[in-house]
């Protein structure tokens, strides 16, 4: 991932027809627009200066919804489901439908969905006709605030049938997803205090603005405008489906106090257990969880991989990140034998990568890994923290580009493949066995032998920050065309050490670079 991937990201967004045509509301379809926003001209800059002003007013929190849709319960709330045959767009050959999301269960606070056709504003209506509600009795109101979200849907596996592309629905969250692929892992507007002593404060999208695609389509754009305690923001969705889906994101946040915590292009995701954890489940399939890994693409050309952990007690890992060209989380075990479930289909979960478009500066990339012992929970989350404190009254403006698919990968450097550990035969030191994969630029038709990618000269540098590091052994791996590295740790009594290793071929490093932190 390099100056190329980002011409590539480009031309991805010119061929898909960046300047996207708008067109006119499907008639009727909604009701009657609210008359004090209809017909008002609109670009991102109206999403910006409602933010800039929106800022300089005191905080007020968001209305809930109506009792009775509150109190609903998980599958009470998954019986509303709205009308397919009333999404916008539909047959109208534009490539997406928009979909609206009704508002209950944990999605209490509604929000403010409008489409714009040519730079004209069109507020959507509540109506209950546009939801069949199946077997539940609820209040039928009408022209109340009762969306939660809003899905996009485009034709990314079948051509003529509208598959999901993305949803946008509680607090700042949304999530996509590639080609062949199921959800797992989403995004965030932004991060507060994430794993802070002060708790953390989660700004919510309290208003979309969907620009209607033009015929034939490629690409949608989403705004939204993001409120909370402390800051608000205007942020921009240019979104192009695919084999991997392409978000181009544009930001401007607006400061209501001092913000010393902030995590940009936040992403989040569930890992309850993989061969480390296994031994504490009573489970029969081999691994949960919708990521895997945290992958960094550092200012330098290096990359760093640090195995995902459901620790016994919450752990924040900080990663030195000035400039950081690439970071995201991965699902790198993509086989149905890395899982054996049939149901939850974990190797069919996107993994993503967030690309600043400029430098984003001094920061660092931050892991936070909370323990869970369910696999409902999300309980990992990751983003870039810049080191500059946002002050009152001041802006911060950024943009990144942020891809759902197939893992980002370094094809000329070994990739680290899996990680397992345990105890020595005697029982008294800790044991991690790291298994590389080769690159994929020796892998591919024509060229050499995936063993002799490896030769004697390769070594495994092994780096502890406690403990002692004793018995490396390295060696060409004949069953995978791979390598196996491994290293036993003699603790001496600490609770956590952070471990390294990388492959050498004499000064160089021929693979990306494993992290582990291990706790006892």
């Amino acid at each position: 991932m390099d100056s190329e991937t980002e011409k590539m990201n480009r031309r991805e967004f010119a061929l898909a027809g960046g300047s996207v045509a708008l067109g006119a509301l499907c008639p009727g379809a909604f009701g009657a627009a609210r008359a004090q926003q209809a017909d008002s001209t609109f670009s991102r800059a109206t999403v910006i200066e409602a933010a800039r002003r929106l800022a300089k007013e005191r905080h007020r929190p968001p209305a809930k919804v109506a009792p009775a849709f509150g109190a609903l319960g998980y599958d009470q709330y998954r019986d509303i489901q709205f009308r397919s045959e009333r999404a916008v767009w539909v047959g109208e050959s534009r490539g997406f439908a928009l979909e609206l999301l009704h508002a209950g269960f944990i999605y209490e606070t509604p929000v403010e969905i409008n489409i714009v056709e040519d730079g004209i504003v069109k507020p959507l209506s509540y109506a209950p006709e546009l939801f069949d509600f199946g077997s539940l009795s609820l209040p039928q109101m009408r022209d109340v605030p009762l969306f939660s979200g809003v899905r996009l849907r485009y034709p990314i596996n079948t051509p003529g049938y509208l598959d999901e592309a993305a949803v946008f629905q509680g607090g700042s969250y949304f999530r996509s997803l590639g080609e062949g692929q199921v959800y797992g892992v989403s995004a965030r507007g932004l991060a507060i205090d994430t794993g802070s002593a002060r708790g953390e404060e989660f700004p919510f999208f309290r208003t979309f603005w969907v620009e209607r695609p033009a015929i034939g389509a490629r690409l949608a754009t989403v705004h939204a405008l993001l409120d909370g305690p402390r800051v608000t923001g205007a942020f921009s969705f240019q979104i192009m489906p695919g084999n991997s889906t392409l978000m181009e994101i544009e930001s401007t946040l607006f400061a209501r106090e001092d913000l010393s915590h902030l995590g940009l292009a936040p992403l989040t995701s569930m890992y309850l257990f993989g061969s480390i954890e296994r031994p504490r489940f009573a489970d029969y399939r081999v691994a949960v969880h919708d990521s895997d890994t945290l992958a960094i693409e550092e200012a330098g050309g290096g990359w760093v991989l640090r195995p995902l952990a459901n620790p016994g007690t919450l752990q924040m890992s900080s990663f030195l990140a000035n400039d950081v060209k690439g970071f995201g989380l991965q699902q790198r075990a993509i086989a149905y034998a890395d899982y054996k479930d049939l149901e939850a289909k974990y190797e069919l979960r996107p993994s993503t990568w967030v690309q600043p478009r400029q430098g984003w500066g001094e920061g660092q990339i931050e892991l936070v890994e909370i323990p869970t012992d369910r696999e409902f929970n999300d309980n990992i989350v990751a983003y870039w923290r810049p080191a500059k404190i946002l002050r009152r009254g001041e802006s911060l403006s950024y943009s990144y580009w942020l891809r759902w698919g197939r893992p980002a990968l370094n094809n000329a450097l070994a990739r680290v493949k899996e990680t397992s550990g345990g105890l020595t035969l005697d029982q008294t030191r800790r044991l991690f066995v790291i298994d590389f994969s080769a690159p994929l630029d020796v892998t591919a038709p024509g060229r050499r032998k995936l063993a002799s990618y490896f030769p004697d000269e390769v070594t495994a540098e092994v780096w502890a920050s406690a403990g002692t590091v004793g018995n490396v052994v390295g060696y060409p791996n004949r069953a995978t065309g791979g390598y196996r590295a491994s290293f036993e740790l003699d603790v001496g009594g600490v609770d956590l050490a952070e471990l390294r290793l990388v492959l050498l071929r004499g000064e160089q490093a021929v693979s990306e670079t494993w992290l582990y932190r291990w706790t006892g």
